[in-house]
């Protein structure tokens, strides 16, 4: 079995890009070999890959639910927490306003930092290892990563720059 080889082809538009992930599929490279870093938002769709899975949605309502439910105890339990509960004019033990308000800001200010901790968890970050990076990304131009073996180095240049790559050239991993 050949070493591997970690080069990166640098594009300065998208359809040059995505088809140069289409010929990388074809040329046997695996989707979790490759790596698009790009200094714009680009979604899989635009560049034909899957949809990415993500906890954040489940961790989200997680959080949703727990705010709800620290809200809960805190308009229902309060009250019953004294001997004999206070009665306040003719109002309700439990008044329906002010606890809809409580229960709505609980559960709101409990699913932000849930979303939060979860974009954070998700992300990897903070990650103190050496990042693959190119310069040229900063100046709008799309990077693509990609794993391949070390004897066919030259066939996947030739390859990338047929498709528009302004370089290709081997990856080095550096500190940030």
């Amino acid at each position: 079995m050949a070493e591997t080889l970690s080069l990166l082809a640098v594009f300065s538009d998208l359809e040059p890009a995505a088809d140069a992930m289409d010929r990388l599929r074809a040329l046997g490279v695996p989707e979790d070999h490759l790596n698009v870093i790009s200094g714009i938002p680009l979604n899989e769709a635009m560049l034909g890959r899957k949809q990415q899975h993500s906890n954040v949605p489940k961790i989200a309502l997680g959080g949703a639910v727990l705010g709800f439910l620290v809200g809960s105890a805190l308009v229902f339990g309060t009250p019953y927490n004294y001997p004999v509960p206070i009665q306040v004019g003719r109002q309700p033990i439990i008044p329906g306003p002010p606890s809809f308000i409580v229960l709505f800001e609980l559960t709101m200010l409990i699913m932000l930092l849930s979303t939060f901790l979860g974009v954070f968890l998700d992300s990897y970050f903070p990650s103190y290892r050496p990042k693959q990076y190119v310069a040229d990304v900063s100046d709008g131009k799309i990077a693509i990563f990609f794993a391949c073996p070390e004897d066919q180095k030259d066939k996947f240049s030739q390859a990338m720059t047929a498709l528009g790559a302004e370089k290709v050239e081997v990856a080095e991993a550096k500190p940030l």
